[in-house]
């Protein structure tokens, strides 16, 4: 623990008041963190340092003066000046990684607090799409899927880290315990949170449950959905590099349009991505994974992708793929899409 006895009530405006915009990602600073956690700058700093192996750039990064004065300019207050070192920025996966590096119980408790409060900042964006440009929202849903990827990723630093959020860090029961994701999982029940879904029998994010059906193709993806929209191709983002993707739809409602698709193929270049019809003949939604070879896989899926963790649904895969062969050599067979 630090030398500073004012401790900085973190809440969801609270922590608004302290993120920014820097080299186009979301950050919070090195001394409005140390306020959070009650540490002193330069004690927080030490922690981090004595761990600096956990923060990559991506992680972590130093301001420069420039960056810094802006900041200062928008901010409009003098309490920043004085600083003899410019601040570190820590995005978001910064921020969990930090979860590990700080004890103590006031750390466990801000800790805790941060988990709910980025969580309900992402719910926020999620429940108000209609509001934001289409663009913005397709930036928007790649940054958080890339964030979900990135803190997958953490389990070579961390020991187990299970699924992001629901089953985050699971050695580190002294920095976030399950019990308190357990109100995260409540939330997924009662209060219909836009976040989760069943992955075979688990709770999972949408992104991660996608990604991780899609990370298991080794040469091609069928997508069989009718309805799909800018998400279906946000949760293809992280299909491997050279698989061909073949998505199978008639666009019910008109909810992707060729401006969005050909802005993700510009974005995405690496992406081989074929549209093809259905034919109006399904409703069931249908992830199919490398057909007519050895490692063929199905998995069926109880909502479109583009309304992905929105309602309670699940994805469960099917082993009995010899059924569904008809139904796939018909669909190959179809017309190409054509986007309005």
């Amino acid at each position: 623990m630090g030398e500073n006895t004012e401790v900085a009530i973190v809440s969801e405006k609270n922590i608004h008041n302290k993120i920014y915009n820097i080299r186009g990602q979301k950050v919070m600073l090195d001394f409005e963190l140390a306020e959070i956690y009650g540490y002193t700058t330069t004690r927080f700093n030490e922690q981090v340092k004595n761990n600096i192996e956990k923060f990559d750039e991506d992680f972590m990064f130093e301001l420069t003066k420039e960056e810094f004065e802006n900041l200062i300019s928008k901010k409009s207050t003098s309490s920043w000046g004085g600083r003899r070192k410019l601040p570190r920025a820590f995005t978001e996966q910064g921020i969990y990684m930090l979860m590990t590096v700080l004890r103590g119980e006031l750390a466990i408790k801000q800790s805790k607090a941060l988990v709910r409060t980025f969580k309900n900042m992402k719910d926020y964006i999620i429940n108000n799409r209609e509001l934001i440009g289409q663009r913005e929202y397709m930036q928007l849903s790649m940054q958080n899927a890339e964030n979900t990827r990135d803190i997958s990723k953490l389990k070579s630093d961390m020991g187990s880290v299970e699924k992001q959020m629901c089953d985050i860090m699971d050695k580190l029961s002294d920095v976030v315990k399950k019990s308190d994701l357990a109100d995260v999982m409540n939330n997924f029940v009662n209060d219909e949170d836009n976040g989760w879904l069943i992955y075979n029998t688990k709770y999972c994010t949408a992104d991660l449950a996608y990604s991780e059906v899609y990370a298991q193709a080794k040469k091609t993806i069928y997508v069989v959905d009718n309805y799909i929209g800018l998400r279906t191709l946000v949760l293809l983002k992280n299909a491997p590099i050279g698989v061909n993707i073949t998505l199978f739809s008639d666009n019910i409602g008109g909810k992707l349009h060729s401006i969005e698709y050909r802005d993700f193929s510009n974005e995405y270049p690496s992406i081989k991505m074929t549209l093809k019809k259905t034919g109006g003949v399904y409703h069931d939604r249908f992830i199919v994974l490398d057909y007519g070879t050895e490692y063929e896989r199905i998995f069926l899926c109880g909502a479109s992708s583009k309304d992905a963790g929105a309602r309670v649904t699940s994805i469960v895969e099917d082993f009995g793929i010899k059924k569904y062969k008809p139904l796939i050599d018909s669909l190959l067979k179809n017309p190409n899409l054509v986007l309005a």
